[in-house]
């Protein structure tokens, strides 16, 4: 058969996701013994891209964009100009820049809009000499607000759009909003932008975990009209954990990189070296031609092989979901009576107490969500039978 462009974007997609099976093939050795030689054994992500397992594993393309940047020297501040610039035409927003990751994003990009183009403002943060307050939902908590909090900014905490008009003051900073909680807030993100644009405040975006669709990495700016956007780089884009994308605004952009290191300021700590920068471009380049249609097809033949295996198992309610926001790929929802099967909080130690660990999602009594993005080779088969063994036993 003659090879097409569809066709080989169709036989990659299963051995590129989650760095996928190349990386599996890298990792599996080698890897494994720089791990074990501290005492540390690798496990198997039914998470997904979550930072406590590490996030995901790179594709080859990324690891050598990675190691040629690592042998040579270059002036950081213009590596990160042009980079930005070079990452701002991929995607057509108006600027952008590397940051240490979504969190370090949050950080610099608060600084940003407290600075209000003012450089001795920057410099001193975190003085609260000027407009500091950072107006969230109280919905839209989630552990972030101390990445605003470090760099000097105060989180007042609303519910509706009247306290929020009423909570817009000289004082206001930044309005924050948390993309995944999109669904759990009073105020959605077209009234949020539309408020903060009459007051003159700029928006703040946490979309962390929210590519695939690869879209997103532009909707957010360009139609929604949020100032700035985070993302997470070592997330669905496969690239560096220690590394993020700020996009929006170019003065808010220019100064949240004056924001982070290598300048000494409030962000000093929060370093991305010439190797994330590098590795984060190829990442985003690599992501942009995937077949994101092809990957989820591989997904669901992973979920639909899980499903085939403990649908022999009476008392299992199997289902496939995709969330809505964030992570928006195909997982196994597994739920069951506790009353007839073993306590959800039990299958979940278990799996964690096994060799090879394997981490999932509990979501509750009688329920555990399992994410098959972050699996490589048949791990999805390792898991399936590890569940059906536990239930059974």
């Amino acid at each position: 058969m003659k090879p097409t462009r569809r066709n080989l974007f169709q036989a990659a997609a299963a051995s590129t996701l989650a760095a996928s099976a190349k990386a599996g093939k890298i990792s599996s050795k080698t890897s494994a013994e720089v791990y074990e030689r501290l005492g540390v054994k690798p496990v198997i992500n039914g998470m997904g891209t979550v930072t406590v397992l590490g996030g995901s594993l790179m594709p080859p393309e990324v690891v050598r964009a990675m190691d040629e940047a690592s042998l040579h020297f270059v002036h950081l501040p213009d590596l990160q100009k042009k980079a930005g610039a070079h990452i701002a035409g991929l995607l057509n927003v108006p600027a952008a820049m590397v940051t240490g990751g979504a969190a370090s994003s949050i950080a610099v990009g608060t600084a940003a809009c407290m600075a209000r183009g003012d450089k001795k403002r920057l410099w001193a943060l975190p003085s609260q000499d000027g407009p500091f307050e950072v107006i969230q939902q109280k919905s839209h908590h989630d552990g972030y607000e101390h990445q605003m909090q470090v760099v000097g900014g105060k989180v007042i905490s609303i519910e509706t759009a009247s306290e929020l008009e009423s909570a817009i003051s000289p004082r206001t900073a930044m309005m924050f909003y948390l993309n995944k909680a999109e669904n759990h807030g009073r105020i959605q993100r077209e009234e949020w932008v539309r408020i903060a644009r009459k007051h003159g405040v700029p928006t703040f975006n946490d979309a962390a975990a929210d590519v695939p669709p690869k879209e997103n990495l532009w909707n957010y700016v360009n139609r929604d009209g949020f100032d700035l956007v985070a993302f997470s780089g070592g997330k669905g884009m496969l690239g560096p954990q220690c590394s993020g994308l700020l996009l929006g605004r170019k003065d808010l952009i220019e100064a949240a990189t004056e924001a982070q290191s290598p300048y000494a300021g409030v962000g000093r700590g929060m370093k991305v070296g010439k190797e994330e920068i590098v590795g984060m471009i190829a990442a985003l380049e690599r992501f942009l031609k995937v077949d994101h249609e092809a990957e989820s097809r591989e997904l669901d033949r992973r979920v639909t092989e899980m499903t085939a295996t403990l649908s022999r198992i009476s008392g299992l309610k199997l289902s496939r979901q995709v969330p809505q926001i964030a992570n928006q790929v195909p997982h196994l929802l597994i739920e069951w009576d506790e009353a007839k099967l073993k306590p959800a909080r039990d299958i979940h130690r278990q799996l964690i107490e096994g060799d090879p660990a394997v981490y999932t999602l509990l979501q509750g009594r009688g329920k555990i969500l399992v994410s098959v993005w972050m699996m490589h080779g048949n791990e999805h088969r390792v898991v399936a039978k590890r569940f059906a063994e536990l239930f059974r036993a």
